[in-house]
C-alpha cells in the first residue's frame, strides 16, 4: 500500500473514532465565569460577566462565552470587564496571563492591577518623562533597561487614560 493511501485510510478511520467538538456563537444570555487574581488579592472570583476585553501580547481581544480555549500573555494595558449590557469596569494591568478554559471560564493572573480611575494623567506624564530621561542617560545598562520597561508601562497607561 502506498504511503498516501495508508495516511488517507488512517485519517478516514480516525474521524469515525474521535468525537468532534463544535464551537458555537455566544448568545446574549451566555455568561463567562471570570477570576481576576493578583498575587495578594482576588478582584473577581468566578463572577458571571458578559465579556472581557484584554490587551494580549498578540493584540487586543474580546472574550465572550464559548470562546475557544487558549492561553494569552498580557502586555501592559487595560482589562475591561463588561458585567451587563451597560456596566463596565476597567483595570490597568502591568502584565500577566489570561487563560480561557472550557466550559466558559476565564482566569486572568496579573502581576499588578489598579482601577483606571485611580491614576492621574499629570502624574503619569511626569513619571514617563523621568523614566525616559533615565533610559537615555549615562547610568548603568541595568538602570537604563529598567527605566525603558518603566517607560513602556507608563506609555501604555498614558494611552489607556487618553482613550478612557
Amino acid at each position: 500500500m502506498s504511503a498516501l493511501r495508508l495516511v488517507s485510510s488512517a485519517a478516514r478511520r480516525s474521524t469515525k473514532t474521535f468525537a468532534t467538538g463544535r464551537r458555537g456563537y455566544a448568545e446574549a444570555a451566555d455568561k463567562i465565569k471570570l477570576s481576576l487574581v493578583l498575587p495578594h488579592e482576588s478582584i473577581f472570583s468566578s463572577t458571571d460577566v458578559v465579556q472581557v476585553n484584554i490587551s494580549a501580547a498578540t493584540g487586543d481581544m474580546g472574550i465572550l462565552a464559548n470562546h475557544v480555549p487558549s492561553i494569552e500573555p498580557l502586555r501592559p494595558g487595560v482589562v475591561e470587564v463588561i458585567e451587563s449590557s451597560n456596566a463596565s469596569k476597567k483595570w490597568f494591568v502591568s502584565g500577566g496571563f489570561a487563560t480561557v478554559h472550557p466550559n466558559n471560564k476565564l482566569t486572568i493572573n496579573a502581576v499588578e492591577a489598579a482601577s483606571l480611575d485611580s491614576f492621574s494623567a499629570e502624574a503619569v506624564r511626569a513619571n514617563l518623562q523621568e523614566a525616559l530621561k533615565v533610559a537615555a542617560g549615562n547610568g548603568s545598562e541595568e538602570d537604563k533597561m529598567e527605566a525603558r520597561i518603566e517607560a513602556d508601562v507608563y506609555e501604555a497607561l498614558q494611552y489607556a487614560l487618553a482613550s478612557k
